[in-house]
Parts: structure tokens; C-alpha cells; sequence
């Protein structure tokens, strides 16, 4: 088991990584470095989830709360990367890909690689279009 959860971190590491080259390249404050933890952390506390589970006693602990807990916590660190100054609005989407980092690395930590592999390249290529839209706006 632990082998597993070894590959699920590795795998976390990998996807938050790949959202996170495209926020260090486009030099966003939130780079590679912090979209690698948070969806490293995520994963990390989901797999401690399943320590809270005694052996043979299915539903006896509430693990959802890991879940719960991991959705505020980058609440709070994506309400810090929002910059509002007249009447500008600047962070909303490093926050955005902080968020969605975060459950990309939940569901690695459940051991869903397909759906968080597809969710971290989907998520890739959104971002990837922003250089398009600030062409078109210009």
C-alpha cells in the first residue's frame, strides 16, 4: 500500500507541476513551486484520510472532513492572490488554478488518474488560451 500512495504523491507532484510551468512561465505569483504543493498537499492529506478509517470499520469515521478541509484551506490561500486596485481585479485565476489544483491533487490522492490526468491537461490548455485572449483583446 504505501508503494501506492508513493505513485499517487509522484503523480500529484507531475499534474500540479504541468498547470503550474504554465503559471511560472506566463511569471504569475503563484508558480510552479506552489501549484506543485498545493496539489501535493492535497493529495497528502486525502491519503491520510484513509488512516482515519479503522481496519474493518467502513463508515465509523467521518474522512469527508480531510476533503472539507482541503476546499477551505486553499479558500483561503487563493483569497490571498486576489488584488483588487481601482477597479482592477488581478489573481483571479492563479486563484482559480490554485483551486482546481487542489482537487486535481484530492482526486490523485483517491487514486482517480484518469479523471485528474484529463482535468490537469484540460486545465493546462484553458490557461494556455489566455495568451490568445490577451492578443484579442489588444
Amino acid at each position: 500500500m504505501t508503494g501506492e500512495f508513493l505513485f499517487r504523491i509522484l503523480v500529484s507532484v507531475a499534474l500540479g507541476g504541468l498547470v503550474g510551468f504554465e503559471r511560472e512561465i506566463t511569471a504569475k505569483p503563484a508558480g510552479l513551486r506552489t501549484h506543485v504543493f498545493v496539489c501535493m498537499g492535497a493529495c497528502l492529506f486525502t491519503i491520510s484520510s484513509f488512516y482515519l478509517i479503522p481496519n474493518g470499520c467502513l463508515g465509523t469515521a467521518d474522512t469527508a472532513r480531510i476533503a472539507a478541509g482541503i476546499v477551505t484551506g486553499i479558500g483561503f490561500i487563493g483569497a490571498g492572490s486576489i488584488i483588487a486596485a481601482k477597479g482592477d481585479v488581478k489573481g483571479l485565476t492563479t486563484a482559480a488554478s490554485l483551486w482546481v489544483v487542489s482537487a486535481i491533487g484530492l482526486m490523485v490522492g483517491l487514486g482517480n488518474y484518469v479523471l485528474s490526468l484529463v482535468s490537469a491537461v484540460i486545465v493546462f490548455i484553458i490557461l494556455m488560451f489566455g495568451k490568445i485572449e490577451k492578443k484579442i483583446h489588444k
